[in-house]
């Protein structure tokens, strides 16, 4: 952080862990995980999904919820003014490219679900599910870091959960956009974890 931000008290503060937590998966779908496909792959989206797997395999033994979304649209005209071609044309649902990357996904305990924008908080059942849970704390993992995990992040502060980013359990197609991001929604928004910190939160807690 520059010394004029911290001159204005930014991110003087610390969130921390409140008294219940979900784990929130943003979008670690084949189209971005697959090098197959134009989006996907890169060493820096493999080791966030194997990090990811890691947290989530503790987090679902200790009974705390798992949300796990994916972008689909039902042709491509029906999706929004993407500037990323590859989105529109790719990522059609019940393509390989929508679907969500084994590793990541347990259909028996997840809450799996299809968004249409950025944000998985948008037009999506997520802040309904996270409520009924009587969730107040969302970790929030996935790809990429700058654009839908950005996005997620600012409605998740927005709709008044504490809010952790987990670094290592993101990914972007390059590594500055990626610390752009955690500097910047770390400034305002969310507090930039590790995912040892939230296993350590895990194995102190129920869930």
């Amino acid at each position: 952080m520059t010394d004029v931000y911290a001159r204005k008290s930014y991110g003087e503060q610390t969130i921390g862990f409140g008294r219940s937590l979900a784990i929130l998966v943003v979008d670690f779908q084949l189209g971005f995980v697959d090098p197959r496909f134009q989006m996907g792959g890169g060493p820096m989206i493999e080791s966030a999904v194997e990090r990811t797997a890691d947290l989530l395999a503790v987090a679902r033994s200790r009974g705390v919820p798992v949300a796990n979304c994916y972008v689909a649209y039902p042709r491509p005209e029906a999706a929004p003014y993407w500037k990323v071609t590859a989105v529109p044309r790719d990522l059609v649902r019940g393509s390989d490219a929508c679907r969500l990357d084994p590793r990541i996904v347990d259909h028996d305990h997840d809450f799996v679900f299809e968004k249409y924008g950025a944000s998985a908080f948008f037009q999506t059942p997520l802040a309904s599910y996270l409520a009924k849970s009587g969730v107040d704390t969302v970790a929030i993992t996935g790809c990429v870091t700058s654009g839908c995990v950005r996005a997620s992040v600012v409605d998740s502060f927005q709709l008044g959960m504490r809010t952790m980013l987990v670094d290592d359990c993101c990914a972007d197609n390059d590594p500055q956009p990626h610390a752009d991001t955690l500097r910047d929604v770390g400034r305002r928004y969310a507090d930039i974890v590790q995912s040892d910190d939230v296993i350590r939160h895990l194995m102190g807690n129920t869930g």
